[in-house]
C-alpha cells in the first residue's frame, strides 16, 4: 500500500518536473516592460533576460539608473523614465512600448517596482504615510497593468507581480504588507479573467533580501522620522526602550537577509519562459520554510508568537 503510494507521488513529481522544464519557442522575438529597473530584483532581471538575448523595455524612476542600466547589456534593451505614481507618465510609457512591439503585442509584464517606507507602529503614522505605500506597490501596479493589457492579451503573454512574503504574513505595520495584500488578491482576480484569453498571470513571494527596500539605514531612519511625528500620548505610551528595541530587532532582522537575488529572478524568469509557468513563487528558504507555514497557523497562534518575539511597549498591559 505504502510502496504503491511512495511510487505515484514520484511519478507525479517527476512529471511536474518535466512540465516545469518545458520553454516557450521564439524566445528571442518576444517583449518584456519591467517596472522598477534602476536597482534590486528589477536590474538584475533586465540584465538576466537580456543575456538570454530576450528584447528588454526597462523603466526606471531616474535617468541615472537607466543609465547605469545600459551600460551594463546589449543594445538590445531599452529604457524609460517611469513614476508608477503619475498617470501621465504611465500613459507616457505604454505609448513607447506599444510603439516597439508593434503587432507582436507584449509578451511579459513584470510589476516589479515597490518600497517599503514609512513603516512602522500603525499608531506613529498618518493617512499620507499609508498612501505613500500604498500609491506605489499597489495603486501604480494597478494602473500600469491595466494600461499595458491590450498589449498583453494580443500576445497571449505573461504577467508577473511581485508580492512579498509580507503579502501571507504581515509582520509590520504602515502600508508595504497591505499593499502586498493587494497585490495577492488583485492577481488572483486577475488571472482568472485573463484565463479566457491565453494569458497568465504568476505572483512572485520574495522572502527576506538586500536591496534598497530593505536597506537598515534607510528603514531606521524613518522610524526616527515617525518617532519624531508621533503625539506626546503616544510617545509616553511606547517610550524610548520601545524605539530602541525597534532598532535592535531590525538590526538583527537584516542579519538574516540574502545577497542573491537571483533567486528571485530565477524564479520571475521562469514565470516569463516555462511553457507551465507555477501561479506562486515562494523565493527563498525562509520564505518556503518559515513565513509560508506560518500563514498557515491559527490566527491565536500567530498573534501568540509575536507578542513573545516583538517589542513591547511601555504601558503594554
Amino acid at each position: 500500500m505504502w510502496l504503491y503510494l511512495v511510487a505515484l507521488v514520484g511519478l507525479w513529481t517527476l512529471l511536474c518536473l518535466f512540465r516545469e522544464r518545458k520553454v516557450v519557442s521564439g524566445l528571442h522575438d518576444k517583449y518584456v516592460f519591467i517596472t522598477g529597473c534602476g536597482s534590486g530584483f528589477g536590474n538584475l532581471l533586465a540584465r538576466q533576460l537580456d543575456r538570454r538575448g530576450m528584447r528588454v523595455l526597462a523603466a526606471c524612476r531616474k535617468e541615472e539608473g537607466a543609465e547605469q542600466l545600459r551600460s551594463k547589456t546589449s543594445e538590445r534593451l531599452e529604457t524609460v523614465i517611469l513614476d508608477v505614481t503619475k498617470t501621465e507618465s504611465i500613459v507616457a510609457a505604454t505609448q513607447w512600448v506599444k510603439e516597439r512591439v508593434g503587432n507582436r503585442g507584449l509578451w511579459g509584464l513584470v510589476n516589479n517596482a515597490g518600497i517599503s517606507i514609512p513603516s512602522g507602529p500603525n499608531e506613529w503614522m498618518k493617512k499620507q504615510d499609508f498612501a505613500t505605500v500604498l500609491d506605489v506597490n499597489l495603486l501604480g501596479m494597478i494602473e500600469v497593468t491595466l494600461n499595458m493589457l491590450p498589449l498583453v492579451r494580443k500576445a497571449r503573454g505573461r504577467v508577473v507581480n511581485v508580492s512579498s512574503i509580507g503579502g501571507r504574513v504581515s509582520s509590520i505595520g504602515g502600508g508595504y504588507c497591505i499593499s502586498k495584500y493587494g497585490v495577492e488578491a488583485f492577481s488572483d482576480s486577475l488571472r482568472r479573467e485573463l484565463s479566457y484569453f491565453g494569458v497568465k498571470v504568476a505572483i512572485i513571494e520574495p522572502g527576506g533580501f538586500k536591496t534598497n527596500v530593505t536597506d537598515v539605514k534607510r528603514i531606521s531612519h524613518n522610524l526616527e522620522k515617525l518617532w519624531d511625528q508621533a503625539t506626546p500620548e503616544v510617545k509616553e505610551i511606547y517610550g524610548e526602550k520601545y524605539l530602541d528595541s525597534c532598532f535592535k530587532t531590525v538590526k538583527l532582522w537584516s542579519n538574516t537577509l540574502s545577497e542573491d537575488l537571483s533567486v528571485v529572478t530565477d524564479c520571475m524568469e521562469h514565470a516569463l519562459t516555462a511553457c507551465h509557468p507555477r501561479t506562486r513563487y515562494s523565493a527563498g528558504w525562509d520564505a518556503k520554510f518559515l513565513y509560508l507555514p506560518l500563514s498557515y497557523l491559527p490566527t491565536f497562534l500567530m498573534d501568540t508568537l509575536y507578542y513573545w518575539n516583538l517589542p513591547k511597549p511601555a504601558q503594554a498591559l
